[in-house]
């Protein structure tokens, strides 16, 4: 092994908003104390009860990804999976994310953006 995975850092207009949107979606703790990272108005963090941690940083002029136009390409997605494709949908969009396409139903998952515009899918488990 030559590198272990830190985290995965996301660009973002409110890095603070969007960690609270992920937690909400994956649960974990916002902004947990780690002497790996200062968290302020410009970096926030999520350490998802997996282990796995999330880091948003902010970006002036964020300009989120248009999918699936390739002239403003994804620049990242994850795949969660869900017990009922239907059944949280709402609970998905109340949190802050948008419904980009569900034609891909049959094969069990649906695509949605975050609150600052990054591509994510829904996987039926």
């Amino acid at each position: 092994m030559i590198a272990e995975l830190q985290c995965v850092a996301l660009d973002c207009p409110d890095p603070l908003r969007l960690a609270e949107f992920y937690a909400a979606l994956l649960g974990g703790a916002v902004n947990q104390p780690d002497r790996r990272w200062e968290v302020d108005a410009d970096w926030a963090t999520l350490h998802t009860p997996t282990g796995t941690v999330l880091a948003f940083q902010r970006v002036a002029g964020h300009r989120p990804p248009a999918w699936p136009d390739p002239a403003r390409p994804q620049q990242y997605h994850m795949d969660l999976g869900v017990p009922d494709l239907d059944r949280v949908r709402e609970q998905v969009l109340a949190l802050g994310a948008t419904l980009l396409d569900t034609s891909h139903d049959a094969e069990g998952w649906h695509v949605y953006a975050d609150p600052a515009g990054h591509p994510f899918c829904l996987v039926r488990a």
